[in-house]
């Protein structure tokens, strides 16, 4: 498979954007797909934000078994990071992360209330394209509030949202402007971080199922009714392409039809929920 480098120039001015405002703020909520937690962790992003308190927003959990959001909350802890495993249409989890960023932020508060400063917390919310972070803070405000989408890059420019005793700012999603981990990359192209514009869907539908194969082999022999999980890609292709009726005229193979399924399938849940790292 070809090597996957995704760096459009509005991502050197959303970083700059970001540095001129970092300043600004008491912390940050990094917001991260939970399937792909470690391929979102920009270290331009962490970079960035120094010293400052930092939130790690596991996002899309409901997508992702809880044995594997326990083992990835385990990790971070062990790193020494605070992390929240969060579903952005589920309260009590939003709520959760809410509660995490009060207490990144706790010693902020503290000075500000010794000094009788009654003034919101500034909190700059960050990540890679496409991980839910505009959905996120609509969930934190309650409203909506700042657009979303489900494909990457919606978010364009940086917006201020006010919610009582948070300031929260949406930042659009920036990628590393190199990957040198091609496994990462791919993951962050099975997740839909990356403009599907400048991906080859049936190459990379053939690492997913591969991929699969070894890390769900369960949910991919249910979906797709595949009996042997050890054959090559291209017999991996044919069985879905069997199973679910893509076939050309003279029964050929459709195997465009089948990677743009397969890619939706995974990006929606509706192959397992499987974390790939």
């Amino acid at each position: 498979m070809k090597t996957i480098q995704w760096f459009p120039g509005h991502m050197t001015k959303a970083l700059r954007m970001m540095e001129e405002n970092v300043k600004l703020v008491d912390g940050a909520a990094l917001v991260l797909d939970a399937r792909a937690a470690f391929a979102c962790l920009n270290p331009s992003l962490l970079k960035l934000f120094g010293a400052k308190p930092v939130v790690f927003a596991l996002n899309k959990c409901d997508l992702v078994g809880k044995a594997d959001i326990d083992r990835l909350l385990s990790r971070f802890a062990a790193e020494g990071r605070r992390a929240a495993a969060v579903n952005a249409f589920d309260k009590r989890s939003v709520a959760k992360l809410r509660e995490q960023l009060f207490a990144a932020l706790s010693e902020k508060l503290e000075k500000n209330r010794a000094k009788g400063i009654n003034k919101p917390l500034r909190v700059m919310v960050a990540g890679i394209p496409n991980t839910g972070k505009s959905t996120l803070i609509n969930a934190l405000a309650g409203e909506k509030k700042a657009a979303t989408g489900d494909k990457a890059g919606v978010t364009k420019g940086k917006q201020w949202i006010r919610m009582g005793d948070l300031e929260l700012l949406d930042t659009p999603g920036t990628m590393p402007p190199s990957f040198e981990n091609q496994t990462y990359a791919k993951h962050l192209a099975y997740i839909g971080s990356i403009n599907d514009d400048i991906l080859d869907f049936e190459e990379l539908t053939a690492e997913l199922l591969s991929e699969l194969a070894v890390k769900a082999p369960a949910a991919l022999a249910e979906k797709y009714g595949i009996d042997d999980l050890s054959a090559e890609p291209t017999e991996l292709y044919n069985a879905v392409c069997r199973r679910r009726g893509f076939l050309l005229r003279g029964g050929e193979y459709d195997y465009e039809r089948c990677a743009k399924a397969v890619i939706d399938d995974f990006r929606k849940g509706r192959i397992g929920r499987i974390a790939l790292e």
